[in-house]
């Protein structure tokens, strides 16, 4: 590689990661990172980019100069504006997709695509097989980073073979680890109550991808041959993993324990030990022991630890542990194989002098992983990325993106939905932003509503929104609105809980089958998702006999969400097939050069039958349906855009019949959601810079670049005004309102948090009717 200038000099980098006393492994390694950094440049000369998976944040030290909301994208946008002004000359990015909100941790985009310095990422976790998903971000932090620094070779191969990088972009440098002294491990026993034993280790957070139920199940055949061997396991449960089960996996472990009898050979620190403490655990174990079963697991801090201080170390076969452990410096065994486990541990026992010129081997090659030597060489590599400033600052790096829009994007705020929404399901209506109980409820509402709670856990951006409970009530309102007398949803409910009506509209029972296929393939509750197919299949055969446009538009919606979770499904495929023709045989009945429309009357959520059109079209390989899709919604945007450029939709006091004016009042928040979504889907087949520009113009309608001038979107109360109206805002602050805000500023989240991409073909069995 080549070395830098020595007028490149470094004199401030930034560090952008989780940080303790946060409880993750990559804020650990961050933390030992930064101080081993300030003693090599002077602790003025590195700043702390923190980011909180939580709203109370961390008791965090004086290094730590901002912190980053996960969820919030906005709060990425203003660490990138932080950094900028404080003229940090390289930014150290720690990578782990798990650390950063959006799907993929696709957040961190927006914090790349803004910043001014060079990035230099350090990557914890490289996929051989990503989703589509994971691969479009991943792509793009790989792109916008000056240089990347991976922890042993197999991942620098990772990289080149699997995500096409530059050998020349990747610089090995070891997971770092404290300088500590070799240690005869019977000297260090009797300080932690442990003379006389036989010492095995895991240390780590707990979590059911560490195999620790393995070391368990060899512990019967170890403690035969060595009856004083105790397996110590430090760490607490992993925080994520506590929040959702518990300590159930603790429990398991014990319980597992129990009932093979070794018990007494099983000791738990349930604590998060200080670096001095662990030193002390480890310089007093026999055989270090790291059974994962993450095949793809590229680094651990945990053996890199172990083995740097000259521990024996049996460990299964991940990359990480395979390179390091090469040529007699430790044993690997294959993956959930107790037996093989206690083979190794048993021989390391047996054979003192082969144990001792293991650990001798470790600790010798240890030495090059030691803190200071790897801040220097990180110091290094900064120095290289930043000579690249000029090119990194200069470079048109062109993302069609939605990034550079005027206003920012507010963070979502459930506050006023959750006051529209009681036990029985979300009200329909409210006078101001007071719900009004008269008007009772409807599955149009709730529908929607279950789809933004859906979306709201699926961006990554639920915590603390309570999401999950309101997500339950949704789909129990659907549950309950479907009649399986007629095998259709009914919508309309009074206050007193009592159905309006047997059957509701062919729209209301789309919309319920637009919900539940999203909900089936993108709600992360498995439960949920079981419900949502279920629903589905039950409303499904009713959708056959629907003759409105629209309905079809919004049952073909549901097919298209439904079709991704479930892969093939022939019923649906072949209602799908039928539901298309219908709308395109329908635009060929009433489309004239100057009326691209499907009917004879333009009316209510327009967009969403192109929308319908252009997704369905391009899962099914119909090229003539996305096509037609894409002509009415140029068609659409075009006459729903005012003089002065911005979004003005046709108004619900009169519509736009063919032949007639088009009412340009009441606007309605709904037309603006099925606009967004459209655009975007447009955008995603054709990748033209114009649909970008419709959905920004499109969402700034309800931010008050309107025709009046007026905001929509009550930032303080979190709801949406109902409309406008030729002489002002309608002030109430109804459930579609607000959901056509909230949906369209979900799908402004998922825009800006996907990286760009080429146009999406059309599978290779289009077919042209």
């Amino acid at each position: 590689m080549r070395q830098p200038r020595t007028s490149s000099l470094v004199k401030r980098v930034a560090v952008v990661s989780t940080f303790s006393p946060r409880q993750c492994g990559i804020a650990t390694f961050a933390s030992d990172l930064n101080d081993a950094l300030c003693r090599e440049l002077g602790s003025e000369a590195v700043v702390v980019a923190a980011i909180n998976d939580r709203e109370d944040s961390y008791d965090y030290s004086s290094a730590v100069r901002i912190e980053i909301d996960e969820a919030d994208t906005a709060s990425f946008r203003r660490a990138a504006e932080y950094l900028n002004l404080a003229r940090v000359d390289v930014v150290n990015l720690q990578h782990e997709y798990g650390i950063f909100g959006g799907n993929a941790g696709s957040h961190v985009l927006t914090l790349l695509r803004e910043l001014r310095a060079p990035v230099v990422t350090t990557l914890h976790t490289i996929l051989r097989t990503p989703s589509e998903h994971q691969r479009r971000v991943f792509g793009e932090v790989l792109e916008r980073s000056t240089l990347l620094i991976v922890m042993n070779e197999y991942s620098k191969n990772l990289l080149v073979s699997v995500h096409g990088t530059k050998p020349e972009k990747i610089v090995v440098i070891p997971h770092g680890i404290p300088d500590t002294k070799f240690r005869n491990p019977e000297d260090l026993k009797e300080e932690i109550g442990l003379s006389g034993k036989r010492t095995l280790m895991t240390f780590g957070l707990l979590s059911p991808d560490k195999g620790i139920e393995d070391v368990i199940r060899a512990l019967p055949a170890i403690a035969e041959e060595f009856a004083n061997t105790v397996y110590t396991v430090v760490g607490v449960t992993h925080p994520h993993i506590r929040e959702n089960e518990g300590e159930a996996y603790r429990l398991s472990l014990r319980q597992l324990a129990d009932r093979l009898g070794v018990s007494a050979n099983l000791v738990f620190h349930d604590r998060f030990l200080s670096i001095e403490e662990l030193t002390e655990f480890l310089g007093a174990t026999d055989v270090y022991i790291t059974p994962y079963v993450n095949s793809e697991q590229i680094s651990s801090g945990t053996l890199a630890m172990a083995f740097g201080m000259g521990s024996a170390v049996v460990s299964t076969a991940y990359p990480c542990a395979t390179e390091l452990l090469a040529n007699g410096r430790g044993v690997l065994v294959p993956q959930r194989t107790p037996s093989a486990i206690a083979e190794a541990v048993g021989g390391l026992l047996r054979d003192g002098d082969a144990r001792k010129k293991m650990r001798q081997e470790a600790y010798r090659a240890g030495r090059k992983m030691v803190w200071s030597e790897v801040a220097r060489e990180t110091i290094r590599v900064f120095k290289l990325a930043a000579v690249e400033r000029e090119s990194v600052h200069g470079r048109a790096f062109e993302l069609k993106s939605l990034k550079d829009r005027p206003i920012e994007l507010p963070a979502f705020k459930l506050s006023h939905l959750r006051r529209m929404t009681d036990d029985t399901g979300l009200l329909q209506h409210a006078v101001f932003d007071v719900p009004n109980y008269d008007e009772g409820y409807c599955v149009d509402d709730n529908a929607r509503a279950l789809m933004l709670v859906t979306l709201v856990d699926y961006l990554g951006l639920g915590e603390g929104l309570h999401v999950k409970e309101l997500a339950a009530k949704y789909m129990a309102f659907l549950w309950h609105s479907f009649n399986p007398l007629v095998g259709r949803f009914r919508n309309f409910m009074s206050y007193e809980r009592r159905w309006l009506e047997k059957i509701g509209s062919e729209d209301s029972h789309g919309r319920a089958l637009w919900a539940l296929g999203f909900t089936s393939n993108r709600s992360k509750s498995a439960r949920r998702s079981i419900v949502a197919r279920r629903l589905f299949q039950d409303g499904l055969p009713a959708a056959e006999a629907f003759t409105s446009p629209r309905a079809w538009a919004f049952a073909l919606n549901g097919f298209d969400e439904y079709l991704q979770s479930q892969g093939s499904d022939e019923s649906v495929e072949v209602l799908r097939e039928e539901l298309v023709d219908r709308l395109i045989r329908s635009y060929h009945l009433n489309s004239e050069p100057d009326w691209r429309w499907y009917e004879s009357i333009v009316a209510y959520s327009n967009a969403i039958i192109p929308y319908a059109l252009i997704v369905s079209g391009r899962s099914m390989g119909r090229e003539d349906a996305v096509a037609i899709g894409i002509e009415s919604l140029e068609w659409l945007t075009a006459i729903q855009t005012s003089e002065s450029g911005s979004f003005s939709p046709i108004g619900s006091h009169g519509h736009y019949r063919k032949g007639c004016e088009c009412a340009r009042f009441d606007q309605q928040p709904i037309e603006a959601f099925c606009t967004i979504k459209a655009c975007l889907a447009a955008h995603r087949v054709t990748n033209e810079p114009k649909w970008i520009a419709s959905t920004q113009s499109t969402f700034d309608w309800f931010l008050g670049l309107n025709d009046l001038g007026q905001p929509l979107y009550d930032l303080g109360s979190g709801g949406c005004r109902d409309g406008l109206h030729p002489d002002g805002v309608n002030e109430n602050m109804g459930a579609e309102s607000t959901l056509a805000f909230l949906l369209s500023l979900g799908e402004m989240y998922l825009a800006e948090s996907t990286p760009f991409s080429a146009p999406v073909p059309l599978p290779d069995k289009a077919v042209v009717r």
